[in-house]
């Protein structure tokens, strides 16, 4: 494949991501962002504003692992250092997706320990390194901050100990993987098994 070959092949993964995202009402309004680094290094990301169900190659920008835009002009969300915290971590990520979904934005509101515990779901296998039910999964919750460097800063010690993603307060969630359609799996399944829990919850009143 040419440099524009695998630009216009992350470009489309990017595009599909979005609106199989937007399907699941996980990127209303202009919230969310997804990124996938290409195998020449490169990585690719929604344009800052943009609605992600509604995506155009224009809305695709490039960014460093610093985060900053690689052509005038273009502004990447502030939050594109979260997904350069990943991809310098472990050069096997290859696709990084953030999403504002009901389930995640209102449990990490009354998430009280830092997590929540996912526990006895089959679904739990998706995530990587689980192979059974019989287990619980952790998945971290950080609080909101709008110094996304600053916030960086907290989520690092737990890098390499969040099979499932993680939570921002009141915000959302970020998953991960090595190809797009991994990452999507990943993605689909903790929103499953944060609405089970949502549910779960009412029940109990």
């Amino acid at each position: 494949m040419t440099t524009t070959d695998l630009w216009v092949d992350a470009v489309q993964d990017i595009i599909g991501a979005g609106r199989r995202m937007d399907r699941f009402g996980w990127v209303p309004a202009t919230a969310g962002n997804i990124s996938r680094r290409l195998p020449d290094g490169r990585i690719a990301i929604t344009r800052s504003g943009g609605h992600k169900g509604f995506l155009t190659p224009d809305g695709v920008i490039e960014v460093g692992m610093d985060g900053r835009a690689m052509h005038a002009g273009d502004r990447p969300s502030a939050e594109t250092l979260l997904h350069c915290q990943l991809y310098a971590h472990d050069p096997a990520i290859g696709a990084v997706l953030h999403g504002h979904s009901v389930a995640s934005t209102v449990l990490s509101m009354v998430a009280t320990d830092g997590a929540i515990i996912l526990a006895d779901y089959e679904v739990q296998k998706v995530f990587e390194g689980q192979t059974t039910h019989e287990a619980s999964v952790r998945v971290p919750v950080f609080d909101n901050d709008q110094d996304i460097a600053r916030l960086c800063t907290v989520v690092a010690p737990d890098l390499g100990r969040m099979p499932a993603g993680y939570v921002i307060r009141g915000h959302g969630v970020y998953v991960w993987g090595p190809t797009m359609d991994v990452a999507l799996a990943r993605l689909e399944g903790l929103e499953f098994l944060l609405a089970c829990e949502l549910e779960k919850r009412k029940l109990r009143r």
